[in-house]
């Protein structure tokens, strides 16, 4: 179901049963744009109401947005994902199946996603070390957050760190170096706590 309000553009592909809620838009063109740039959708998603997709995001099944949500260009998108309303994912960032990115967030380009990772609401990813620097847009790193990791509401993650398979940020951590696999960390800046016991 595509609610009439909603703007689909050129060179976009719909799964099955895919529902477009009132006011989105879809495949919205950015600068530069080459001329045949697909934007793929799966089926089985649910796009709520104002979302908006900018064109060449290749999208798996079962994707939904919450409202508001803001997807830019070219990323690359798994099976199973949720983006919560408000939140806004940058251009060519690699989010894979299964990830859950609850509302506020903000995921920058360059940033990757493995499966299964979970981010808080209002959880901020960070790519630019220097801002406003001369070469700074050569030198953006997003963040690398791991299988099956979890980042607690509030948390910042400062510009190419990597969080470490099955971790746990704690709410409100600011991280500003590489969190080990299977550990828990917190704090401004964040600390090894313990390791996670199964």
């Amino acid at each position: 179901m595509i609610a009439k309000t909603a703007i689909i553009h050129p060179g976009v592909q719909l799964g099955d049963d895919v529902v477009v809620e009132d006011f989105c838009i879809i495949g919205a063109p950015f600068k530069g744009q080459p001329d045949g740039t697909v934007t793929s959708i799966g089926s089985g998603a649910v796009i709520r109401s104002h979302t908006v997709i900018y064109a060449g995001n290749v999208i798996g099944d079962n994707f939904q947005t919450g409202n508001k949500a803001n997807i830019r260009e070219c990323n690359t998108i798994g099976n199973n994902v949720s983006i919560g309303t408000l939140s806004v994912v940058e251009h060519h960032v690699r989010i894979a199946d299964d990830v859950r990115i609850h509302t506020q967030a903000f995921v920058p380009e360059y940033s990757i996603l493995e499966e299964g990772c979970w981010l808080g609401p209002q959880v901020t990813v960070t790519n630019a070390k220097f801002p406003q620097s001369p070469d700074v847009k050569n030198q953006l790193s997003g963040a690398i957050i791991k299988r099956k990791a979890k980042i607690g509401a509030g948390c910042t993650l400062l510009p190419g760190v990597t969080i470490g398979e099955n971790a746990l940020v704690g709410a409100g951590s600011v991280v500003t170096r590489d969190v080990e696999p299977g550990s828990i960390c917190a704090g401004n800046p964040a600390k090894f706590v313990r390791k996670i016991h199964y």
